[in-house]
């Protein structure tokens, strides 16, 4: 870190827990929340079951104060790096009781036989935990989508699900009943203090910026260094791959990168937004963004990843990037040699290669408003509906005038080494009525635009087959009133709590 930075920093790593303000200083910098509680703080409950953010048995409560209001988040904490946790409260299982009284979720869990082996049971209590906090009354499918990253191997959800409905609104006012106000004191003297972390471990560091200026800093003495936002994939390479990560810098306390700003004819996204907070604003743009990012791993998961790091990932099969390429989306670079922007699609340059130089961070994403005349949608296909990764993601933006199509973007993940448009598809489509017969002229063009791979998740020729589907599907959605095609739609309104 630059002088005039390091100068103003500070070395420990500060948050409250059991009660009191824990401070570290000679810790590993990626050292995960779980393995600090199991091997350092002494608290067994949460357990480890994949270390890969997956099954939810490592489910912790991490609060912060915004706006002057605790806000609660659920996160895996088998891939969150211990200095994440800085300025935040971080409340597990053996929280709950008080004075020997269980929590009103644990009393549930009891009655409804909820648990069996036990193993994933404290994940489960924690997901619930946080669920009633911020909602007394859930629907069912609140309750389904908050516990969707919770997995369990012995009682079949239903009785978990039905301990959630009986005991979420008790839970909540014990919550608030035993809410302490010491806590929120104590996070209000941490972050009264925003000077920069900056932890170092021999020859390892962990730097927190809180500004695009200390970022870019920070960048100029070690533009190699590794970025970090929500952790949700550079933790497995932790957990998995046994990295020794060298020094890392960490962008999600960067405020000018958190912002979300809606314009007359535009979305400015601030790239460490997470796709929890990104929810409503893309479902307010139109509802197959939101419904995609609801899709996007697990609550857990959707409350640390960002769309910065969704796509500076650059997988082929990232979820964000398809839906943002057809709506001509504008990313935006930021680091030591200024700032520029490029047509999202033009980042991707071929499997783990993007056109991000050393020193140069994502900043934000530029998502234009759909046009009067510009209909689109999105699909995911993946063989699990809930926290799954895609075999293909299809996204379609199509603008029409006097009968014909004007303008037609079409962008797949998983057909291709990168997110990729299919552009002699596009081309045999612009200039021609939106029609059946022009459609399946233009399907066969899929074979020139992808060449798609066979792996565990779908074969070749069914990405292929799918690809020219989902097409047709789009064509019957913009054509047809009452089309009946999205199964979703009956499901998503059932309201049984």
């Amino acid at each position: 870190m630059s002088a005039d930075v390091g100068d103003r920093s500070r070395s420990r790593i500060r948050f409250v827990f059991d009660g009191k303000i824990r401070e570290h200083e000679t810790v590993d910098t990626t050292i995960t929340v779980l393995d600090y509680l199991r091997t350092i703080a002494g608290k067994k409950a949460t357990k480890e079951g994949c270390a890969e953010g997956d099954c939810g048995a490592c489910t912790v409560a991490v609060g912060e104060l915004v706006d002057g209001r605790m806000h609660y988040r659920a996160v895996n904490s088998c891939i969150q790096f211990l200095p994440m946790l800085d300025s935040r409260h971080l409340i597990t299982l053996e929280d709950l009781a008080r004075d020997g009284e269980l929590h009103p979720i644990q009393e549930a869990m009891i009655a409804r036989d909820g648990s069996q082996c036990g193993f994933c049971t404290p994940g489960f209590v924690m997901s619930m935990y946080v669920l009633s906090k911020e909602k007394p009354v859930p629907t069912i499918c609140e309750i389904e989508d908050a516990l969707a990253g919770n997995l369990c191997r012995c009682t079949g959800y239903g009785p978990i699900i039905e301990a959630a409905r009986d005991r979420c609104k008790a839970a909540h006012e014990r919550n608030l009943a035993t809410a302490r106000t010491e806590d929120m004191d104590q996070l209000r003297a941490l972050q009264a203090d925003e000077r920069p972390l900056f932890v170092k471990a021999g020859d390892r560091s962990f730097q927190a910026p809180r500004s695009t200026e200390q970022l870019i800093a920070c960048l100029k003495e070690n533009p190699m260094a590794t970025i970090v936002a929500g952790a949700t994939d550079i933790g497995l390479w932790v957990t998995k791959r046994h990295m020794r990560l060298q020094h890392i810098i960490s962008v999600g306390e960067v405020r000018e990168l958190k912002q979300i700003v809606e314009e007359t004819d535009r979305l400015v996204i601030g790239a460490a937004a997470t796709y929890d907070e990104l929810h409503a604003p893309l479902e307010a743009h139109h509802k197959d963004l939101g419904e995609l990012v609801r899709r996007i791993g697990s609550q857990q998961v959707r409350n640390q990843a960002t769309i910065g790091g969704n796509i500076a990932n650059g997988s082929p099969i990232g979820d964000g990037p398809p839906a943002l390429i057809a709506l001509g989306a504008i990313l935006v670079l930021n680091g030591i040699e200024g700032r520029r922007e490029l047509p999202l699609e033009d980042f991707f340059v071929a499997y783990g290669k993007q056109d991000r130089s050393p020193g140069e961070f994502v900043e934000a994403v530029i998502l234009p408003k759909l046009r009067p005349n510009q209909k689109f949608a999105a699909y995911k296909i993946s063989k699990r509906f809930d926290q799954d990764i895609s075999a293909v993601c299809g996204a379609f933006a199509v603008s029409i005038a006097n009968g014909l199509v004007d303008d037609i973007r079409i962008c797949f993940g998983g057909m291709a080494a990168t997110p990729k448009r299919a552009s002699a598809c596009e081309a045999a489509i612009v200039g021609q009525p939106w029609s059946e017969l022009t459609i399946e002229k233009a399907v066969v063009k899929l074979a020139a635009d992808y060449a798609p791979m066979t792996d565990m998740r779908a074969s070749s020729s069914y990405r292929s087959r799918v690809a020219a589907n989902l097409l047709r599907k789009f064509l019957v959605e913009t054509t047809q009133v009452d089309a009946g095609t999205r199964i979703i739609e009956t499901v998503r309104s059932r309201d049984h709590a």
